[in-house]
C-alpha cells in the first residue's frame, strides 16, 4: 500500500520560501506519477505541480510557474517542492499525491486521477 508523509511547512512572511518535502513507501517510485496539491479554507483543492515517473517533465499550475520547483528522488522515494517569492495568496494545506501512471501522461493534475494522499502540511504566508 502506498504511503505518502509530508513534511516542511509553515509559516513565513511573503517573499520568503519554503521547501516541501514528502517521503513514499509501498510502491516502485519510477511506475507513479507524483504531484503537490493545495487547498485553501473556503476553496477546492487544486493542483500545483507534477513530474513524471523519472523526474522530467515537469507540470506547474500558471500561479506556480517560474516559482516553484518540483523534483523526485525515486531512490530515495522523495518528492521536493521547493517554493520562492511565496505570497499570501500561496497559504494552503499542501498535500502530496501519488498516482499509477500507465499509459497516461503524468501532465493531468487532476484530483480525481490520485488516488494517494498524505495528510497535508501547513503553509501560511504573512504580508
Amino acid at each position: 500500500q502506498v504511503q505518502l508523509v509530508e513534511s516542511g511547512g509553515g509559516s513565513v512572511q511573503a517573499g520568503g520560501s519554503l521547501r516541501l518535502s514528502c517521503v513514499a513507501s509501498g510502491y516502485t517510485g519510477s511506475d507513479y506519477c507524483m504531484g503537490w496539491f493545495r487547498q485553501a479554507p473556503g476553496k477546492e483543492r487544486e493542483g500545483v505541480a507534477g513530474i513524471d515517473t523519472r523526474g522530467a517533465p515537469t507540470y506547474y499550475a500558471d500561479s506556480v510557474k517560474d516559482r516553484f520547483t518540483i523534483s523526485r528522488d525515486n531512490a530515495k522515494n522523495t518528492l521536493d517542492l521547493h517554493m520562492n517569492s511565496l505570497s499570501p495568496e500561496d497559504t494552503a494545506m499542501y498535500y502530496c499525491a501519488a498516482r499509477f501512471r500507465g499509459w497516461r501522461s503524468c501532465s493531468r493534475l487532476s484530483e480525481a486521477d490520485f488516488g494517494y494522499w498524505g495528510q497535508g502540511t501547513q503553509v501560511t504566508v504573512s504580508s
